[in-house]
């Protein structure tokens, strides 16, 4: 009877209908001074081997989306330290071909470093944007889904720190807008934009970006970034 009562306690809370699996996917961002960055990793194992993907894989029951997000990045690209946020969980019944499968997807902005492929990873690389091939899965849905929620939060808190080094000129970060954004700007305009927030602070150094001109270098004043990363704003440009 005991032996009988312990087995219902085992499976009191198993469920029996059919029931999907859960993966995590990671959307790293990184820029080159010019080109936005995306990296991705060529599977080394069926479905999909040889193709490009995100790094990710199925969660383990003892770990949270977010740490099992980590610790797949680091197992299949040696990134590690990335201040990832969730951005989207999809669903589609089809989207892989070994079972139901829902993904839970992160994105985070890096600097560019090296990375390496491993584990389920053949190899690991960046790309810019206008280089990525066809994805496996429904990734290519997902890099969309990513780029439109980077684009929307650069209106509402500073980018910037995590991409660009710790001395950069105007010039630079305005290429990091427009790499995000894929747009234009005026050169003043932007300026000073980005002058009325207070996250600039000018340096007595200088750089020759040409040959002919000299360009001042800035740095972000950390507080205030960080400042405005807790409260927002909105950035018209």
């Amino acid at each position: 009877m005991e032996q009988k009562n312990s087995n219902q306690e085992e499976f009191k809370y198993h469920y029996k209908y059919p029931h999907p699996s859960v993966t995590t996917d990671c959307v790293i961002f990184s820029f080159d001074g010019t080109k936005l960055k995306v990296l991705l990793v060529e599977r080394g194992i069926e479905p999909y081997k040889g193709r490009w993907a995100f790094p990710g894989g199925f969660m383990r029951m003892d770990e949270s989306a977010e740490e099992g997000a980590l610790r797949e990045l680091k197992e299949e690209t040696g990134l590690e330290g990335a201040y990832i946020k969730q951005f989207g969980t999809f669903t589609n019944p089809n989207r892989d071909p070994r079972e139901r499968v829902i993904t839970i997807a992160y994105y985070a902005l890096v600097k560019l470093q090296e990375v390496r492929g491993d584990d389920d990873a053949a190899d690991a690389r960046w790309f810019s944007l206008d280089e990525v091939p066809s994805l496996a899965f429904d990734h290519d849905m997902i890099l969309r889904t990513a780029l439109m929620e980077l684009r929307k939060q650069i209106h509402f808190e500073p980018v910037g720190f995590e991409l660009l080094p710790e001395k950069f000129t105007i010039k630079e970060l305005q290429n990091l807008y427009e790499a995000i954004l894929d747009v234009n700007f005026d050169r003043r305009n932007f300026y000073n934009k980005m002058k009325r927030f207070e996250i600039l602070e000018q340096l007595e150094e200088r750089v020759m970006p040409t040959p002919k001109k000299e360009a001042f270098l800035f740095r972000f004043n950390i507080n205030k970034y960080n400042e405005l990363k807790q409260k927002g704003f909105r950035l018209e440009l």
